[in-house]
This record gives structure tokens, C-alpha cells and sequence, in this order.
């Protein structure tokens, strides 16, 4: 077997296996902490409902009862949107956020952090090796909104060319469901 795929099997088996220890300290399931994972990173186009499925390749009935589940114990609230109420946005409280802390997510944070090679290189290399697969598997493709197609930068803020729409500087460092990989 080829050395780099051994590897990238073993680091998504480690980071399950974090997610799964991490789910069953705080009485939840794993998709629950990868729910809340996603919408700790994601930014206002991409916290509805629709957008988490799309983004865990699971069911909308998986991601309602999940939500439920997580609404239910006080660890994210349902927020209508300003300007289409049939539209809910998802954040997390204060104790979701808390369940987040110290988990695997900043586990690999700190170990991303111990290496001597550059952070620009990992990431190039993993977000190519995800874009094809992505595609191989006709996935949708999410990414970090700065590094968007449609992202103009203006100032210290930005400027969304799908939408129209002004980014903070808080919004475009998170995850966007309408994301296209630059030309």
C-alpha cells in the first residue's frame, strides 16, 4: 500500500476515533460533535440546517433529529433570519461551545502546530487531495469564504460577488456552502 494513503486512512481513523471519545464524554453521539464542529467554522450563508447535511453527506432527517437532539440539551439555539423568516440559522450557546473545547479539533491543532514545515504547504496538498475527491464522489464542495471564487476583498472586510453582500473579516475566515475553488 502506498505509504501516503496508510497514512491518510490512519489520521482519519485517529480523528474518528477523537470524535467518538469526545461525543461519549459529553453523553452525545459523534455526529452531534460534528455538527456542532461544523457550525462552530461555518459562516452565515452556510448555518441552516440544509447546509450541515450537505456538508456531513448525511440525511436532512439525520441532521433534524441532531439538531433536536443538541437544541434539547441547551447546546445550540435556532435563530430566524432577518430577512426571510422561513429561513433558520444555527449557533451554538455558550455550553456548545464549551463541549468543543479541548477536543479533537484542537488536538490536531496543536500537532498541525508542532511542525516544522509550513502550514501553506499541508494545507495546499490536503485541500487538492479534497477537491478530487470531492469531485470523484460528486460532492458538494465547501471551503473557507476568503478563498472563494466570488470573494472580493475590500479594506479590512470583504464583499461577496454572489451575493452582494459585505463580509466581516470574522465571516470570510469561515466555511462557505456557496464556495468555488478560484480560477
Amino acid at each position: 500500500m502506498d505509504p501516503s494513503l496508510l497514512l491518510l486512512e490512519r489520521l482519519g481513523s485517529l480523528i474518528q476515533q477523537s470524535i467518538r471519545d469526545d461525543a461519549a464524554r459529553h453523553g452525545l453521539l459523534p455526529v452531534h460533535v460534528q455538527v456542532m464542529h461544523y457550525l462552530a467554522n461555518a459562516n452565515r450563508y452556510s448555518d441552516l440546517p440544509i447546509a450541515v447535511a450537505e456538508y456531513l453527506g448525511v440525511t436532512r432527517g439525520t441532521i433534524s433529529q441532531s439538531l433536536s437532539v443538541l437544541e434539547r440539551k441547551g447546546f445550540l439555539r435556532k435563530e430566524s433570519d432577518a430577512s426571510d423568516g422561513r429561513r433558520v440559522h444555527l449557533k451554538l450557546t455558550e455550553a456548545g461551545e464549551g463541549v468543543l473545547k479541548g477536543s479533537w479539533a484542537e488536538q490536531l491543532e496543536l500537532a498541525l502546530n508542532g511542525l516544522s514545515i509550513k502550514r501553506q504547504d499541508i494545507e495546499l496538498a490536503l485541500r487538492n487531495i479534497l477537491i478530487a475527491l470531492q469531485r470523484l464522489n460528486r460532492q458538494k464542495a465547501f471551503g473557507v469564504c476568503h478563498q472563494c471564487q466570488h470573494y472580493l476583498p475590500e479594506g479590512n472586510d470583504g464583499r461577496c460577488a454572489l451575493t452582494g453582500e459585505t463580509l466581516t473579516r470574522d465571516q470570510s475566515l469561515k466555511i462557505c456552502r456557496e464556495w468555488i475553488q478560484p480560477k
